[in-house]
């Protein structure tokens, strides 16, 4: 399994969310996917809207998101879940 830079995740996340556009396919090896903010909030929500999301990997492995909790122009909120991948150590 090969992990990728986290920062290269982050450009590529930002990339998309500046088109704000729909997006799924495969990144870095691993299956990903970018959802633009909508207007209408999530059902049964508090929230005003629905925030901007990509996520990244596969859950138990590795996985990594993102989301434009604040709003669309704020610093997104990030998840990573890493700890079943092994830390190589020199």
């Amino acid at each position: 399994i090969v992990i990728p830079e986290i920062g290269e995740v982050r450009k590529f996340a930002a990339k998309l969310h500046a088109k704000g556009k729909a997006w799924q396919g495969e990144a870095f090896g691993w299956q990903a996917e970018y959802n633009p903010e909508k207007a209408e909030p999530p059902l049964e929500s508090r929230m005003a809207f629905t925030p901007a999301d990509f996520c990244i990997g596969e859950s138990g492995n590795w996985f990594f998101s993102l989301m434009w909790e604040h709003g669309r122009d704020a610093e997104p909120v990030e998840f990573l879940d890493d700890k079943n991948i092994l830390k190589h150590t020199a």
